[in-house]
């Protein structure tokens, strides 16, 4: 089922996501409905923040964006090729930094229309647990690496606007103001 997604200026996306202890039935069913979300919305992640649900979990598929913006991917110290892991369940991410920060250009789907150049580790390390409840590792690069931090923010109640520089945050301030008024002004509607 195709969930609304919660916009910037909605509280939740400022709150730290709960722990997973268990992946049940409702998790699987919450799982399938982000993936099915994030599709329709034409993304390559989504956090649990972003339907409205303050968990440690998020999905992500980059291979619709391998051509533009390459990924690169490390099981066991040794590459491998992205399919192997797509689609990706990440449940209660570690993410550790271990390459050089590099710009590159990032949206969200809580942001519609609103892109901004942002400073991050070019490769991280991941630990989490799958859709299956299975401890997973790996090391990535490129895109997938961006989508995994990005991610990893929303689960965290850190935003994407929060690493723009000063100069790119202050050029869509109009923009961040009318839809976070816009999300408010909804709320209220629906309290």
């Amino acid at each position: 089922m195709v969930l609304e997604i919660t916009k910037y200026g909605n509280p939740v996306l400022r709150q730290k996501g709960a722990k997973i202890e268990t992946v049940n039935a409702e998790i699987k069913k919450l799982i399938a409905d982000m993936f099915e979300t994030m599709e329709a919305n034409h993304g390559v992640g989504l956090a649990a923040q972003q339907i409205g649900k303050a968990l440690q979990l998020t999905v992500i598929d980059v291979r619709g964006a391998q051509k533009d913006r390459p990924s690169t991917l490390e099981l066991d110290g040794k590459p491998a090729d992205i399919e192997e892991i797509m689609p990706l369940v990440l449940i209660n991410p570690e993410v550790t930094p271990v390459g050089e920060k590099v710009k590159g250009s990032e949206g969200c789907l809580s942001f519609p229309e609103i892109f901004g150049e942002i400073s991050r580790p070019e490769s991280v390390d991941v630990k989490a647990l799958n859709e299956k409840g299975k401890p997973i590792s790996f090391r990535c690069g490129g895109l997938l690496a961006r989508a995994v931090q990005h991610e990893t923010d929303h689960l965290n109640g850190l935003l994407f606007i929060d690493r723009m520089d000063k100069k790119t945050k202050a050029e869509l301030q109009d923009e961040l103001d009318e839809l976070q008024a816009q999300t408010k002004l909804e709320l209220k509607k629906k309290s």
